[in-house]
């Protein structure tokens, strides 16, 4: 019960909101003790999800060494199993937690590697125990990989077949972050008006779900596209309203991007 809150919390309460990090720290406590009596859960997969609740709470509160050791960890751990998933999210983990301190080059092999193994028929399923779908999440990730090393086209390919995918999948909440990190790397290119067609997109979507986290994104992507089209007063504020609302989730992630 624990480890399926998980997923559902994030995307209503946010990534790093005291719920969500609870669900995770109480999932991975059970496993533990049911392990020390000799009763691990049948399915391994569970271990996991609880594993990545707790890194994906640190990483969106954003402590960069925390996220660097648990992302180790995972993937340590992933080595030693038979199945791939679990390899597969860890090379995601770690992917995201390179890329995010500042290390580019190295985030892309390990996204090409949690590529390599990904099956659609096999893994679109996990997105329910690992907050959105794995491909999607990579795929979003390179792209800002590829950018920040000088490949905009790459990039715009990469988020592009995000989007398709998200759009196929048909979960709301894999179309939600496809949205949110694909109006970035617009809006970096200087493609407003796919940006703010992407914001949009995200902002009904999110209201429709009641999905905390991805609303105060568009609140500030929304006073980001206010800012780069010349509208300083409303630029500044919808990113106070919408920092505001985003740092009331526990999310400290993309700040120094947002505050400039």
């Amino acid at each position: 019960m624990q480890a399926a809150l998980i997923t559902p919390l994030i995307h209503v309460k946010g990534y790093a909101s005291p719920e969500t990090k609870a669900a995770a720290e109480q999932a991975s406590l059970l496993i533990e003790q049911a392990e020390a009596l000799g009763e691990p859960p049948e399915d391994p997969l569970w271990l996991f999800s609880a594993l990545y609740g707790v890194w994906v709470s640190s990483y969106v509160a954003f402590d960069g060494d925390g996220v660097r050791h648990r992302a180790a960890q995972f993937l340590s751990l992933a080595e030693k199993q038979t199945a791939t998933p679990p390899l597969m999210v860890g090379h995601r983990l770690m992917g995201v937690s390179l890329l995010c301190t500042g290390n580019p080059a190295q985030a892309r092999a390990h996204f090409g590697r949690a590529l390599a193994l990904y099956h659609p028929a096999e893994h679109r399923a996990l997105a329910m125990r690992f907050s959105v779908d794995t491909r999607v999440s990579v795929l979003c990730y390179r792209s800002w990989a590829l950018w920040s090393l000088g490949y905009p086209q790459a990039a715009v390919a990469d988020i592009d077949q995000a989007l398709d995918d998200a759009r196929e999948i048909g979960q709301a909440a894999t179309l939600m972050y496809v949205q949110a990190h694909a109006f970035w790397l617009q809006l970096w290119i200087g493609n407003y008006v796919a940006a703010s067609r992407l914001v949009e997109e995200g902002v009904a979507l999110a209201d429709e779900k009641r999905a905390m986290h991805w609303k105060t994104l568009g609140m500030i992507g929304r006073g980001c596209l206010f800012s780069v089209t010349g509208d300083a007063s409303n630029a500044l504020r919808m990113i106070t309203s919408g920092i505001s609302a985003y740092r009331s989730t526990g999310a400290t992630a993309w700040m120094a991007m947002i505050l400039s």
